[in-house]
C-alpha cells in the first residue's frame, strides 16, 4: 500500500510541473507507476479519445508497480485486464494490487503466437482504449498477429530496442521459448524490435505514429479514426531516442551497441 501511495503521490507531483502543448508529447509526460514519462503520454492520449470505452489491456504488466497501466487503474478510473508472465509477478499483482482497484483482472499468460487468441477472447472490446505490449522479446510478431485478427486498439504503446538504430528495421528470430537474458552483457540487447519496424507494421494497419518518450523505451501509436482531425494532423512528436538505460550500462550510442549483435540472428522486416 505504501508504494502505490508514493506512486499515486508521484504522479500528482509530476503531472502539475508539465507545461502541456498538445502538439508536442514530450510535454505530456510524467511518471507515476511507469518506468519513464509514459503515464503522462497515455493519460493525455485517453482524454482525446472521441469515444472513449475506458478499457485497456496490458500484456507484460509485472507485478503491477512498474508498468503502464496501473495509472489508468488508479487515478482514471480505468477497468481492464493485466496479463503477465511471470508467476511469481503476477501473485504479487493480486495480493498488493489488484484488490485495491475494482474491474482489473489479472491473467498468467506467456504469450505466443499459439496462444494471442486468448488475449482477444478475454477483453470485453476488439478496440480497448489502450493496449501495452512490452515483453522484452517477440513483440513484433505478437503485435502483428493481432492485428491481423482484427484486433485494433485506439492507442498501442510498444516497447522498442534502440540498440537497432533508428532507421534500421529489424527483429529478433521467433522464438517461442524466448526470455531476455538480463545478465549477459553480450546477450542483453538482443530483444524486441526496431522502431523503424515497428512504424512500417503499424502503418500497414492504419496507425499515425505519436512519438517515443524521452529515455527511448516505449513508442506510441493511435487509430486516427479514434481522434479529431487537427489533433493528429498536429502531432509533432519524437522520432528516436536512445535508450537510457542501454546507453547507461553500455557507455556508447547505438552504433556502439548494435556491435554487440554482429553474431546474433536479426531479421529485416
Amino acid at each position: 500500500m505504501q508504494k502505490i501511495t508514493l506512486a499515486l503521490s508521484r504522479a500528482a507531483a509530476t503531472s502539475q510541473l508539465r507545461q502541456i502543448d498538445e502538439t508536442k508529447p514530450i510535454t505530456w509526460e510524467f511518471s507515476g507507476f511507469s518506468q519513464n514519462g509514459e503515464d503522462g503520454i497515455i493519460d493525455f492520449l485517453t482524454q482525446k479519445i472521441i469515444n472513449p470505452n475506458y478499457y485497456f489491456i496490458e500484456v507484460g504488466a509485472s507485478d503491477g508497480m512498474e508498468n503502464n497501466t496501473s495509472w489508468l487503474a488508479f487515478g482514471r478510473k480505468y477497468e481492464g485486464i493485466m496479463f503477465e508472465g511471470n508467476v511469481d509477478s503476477l501473485i504479487r499483482l493480486k495480493q498488493n494490487v489488484l484488490p485495491l482497484i475494482l474491474g482489473v483482472e489479472g491473467h498468467h499468460l506467456f504469450v505466443s503466437l499459439e496462444n494471442t487468441d486468448e488475449i482477444i477472447s478475454k477483453s470485453l472490446y476488439s478496440s480497448p482504449d489502450f493496449f501495452s505490449l512490452d515483453i522484452d522479446g517477440n513483440d513484433y510478431y505478437i503485435a502483428k498477429a493481432l492485428l491481423e485478427k482484427g484486433f485494433k486498439p485506439k492507442i498501442f504503446a510498444v516497447e522498442y530496442n534502440s540498440a537497432f538504430g533508428p532507421n534500421n528495421s529489424l527483429t529478433i528470430k521467433y522464438d517461442e521459448n524466448f526470455s531476455i537474458d538480463f545478465g549477459n552483457y553480450e546477450n542483453y540487447l538482443y530483444y524486441g524490435v526496431s522502431i523503424a519496424a515497428w512504424k512500417k507494421l503499424f502503418e500497414l494497419y492504419g496507425y499515425k505514429f505519436v512519438s517515443v518518450e524521452r529515455r527511448g523505451v516505449n513508442a506510441f501509436f493511435i487509430d486516427p479514426s479514434c481522434f479529431e482531425g487537427q489533433f493528429v494532423e498536429s502531432l509533432d512528436g519524437i522520432q528516436f531516442a536512445e535508450n537510457f538505460y542501454q546507453l547507461i550500462k553500455y557507455k556508447v550510442s547505438w552504433e556502439g551497441q548494435i556491435f554487440h549483435l554482429n553474431n546474433k540472428e536479426l531479421l529485416k522486416i
